[in-house]
């Protein structure tokens, strides 16, 4: 599965970059998170639960950050098992672009997903991403644009 956006934040490239690598506005931004620590300056651990269609499960999975061109970009790889309902892993080389007063952030995701969560179907669990995406980002944005 891929997935490609953009969004535009009313902040300065640095302070975006900044949000971006702060534990505590990342679980405050991700739908489910339970928890989230960093355990050095490129990884960190979380615990997220989600429901996707009929099955619910906790994730408990491992981020790590690769490829650091402060404040331009850099590359966040993920795994996380869901237990019986499967696993996920994924990668997402996130960009951004100062233009004005303003930054835009762009994306492109690849995922993978195993086990029951798998036997959903691609249309359900492309749906789920992007609404996923759509939560995390629309969070992101109020918090570092100061509206949260």
């Amino acid at each position: 599965m891929e997935l490609l956006a953009e969004h535009k934040i009313r902040a300065t490239r640095g302070a975006v970059y900044a949000a971006l690598n702060d534990p505590k506005i990342l679980a405050e931004c991700i739908p489910g998170c339970e928890a989230l620590e960093r355990t050095s300056d490129t990884e960190l651990v979380a615990t997220v639960a989600l429901k996707i269609g009929p099955v619910k499960a906790k994730f408990n999975g491992r981020v790590e950050l690769s490829n650091l061109v402060p404040p331009e970009s850099y590359t966040i790889t993920g795994k996380g098992s869901g237990g019986a309902a499967g696993f996920a892993s994924g990668t997402a080389k996130i960009n951004l672009i100062e233009e004005a007063n303003e930054t835009i952030l762009k994306y492109e995701v690849s995922a993978e997903v195993g086990g029951k969560i798998a036997q959903l179907g691609s249309r359900l669990i492309e749906s789920t991403a992007k609404n996923l995406s759509k939560k995390f980002f629309s969070k992101f944005c109020d918090i570092v644009d100061g509206k949260s």
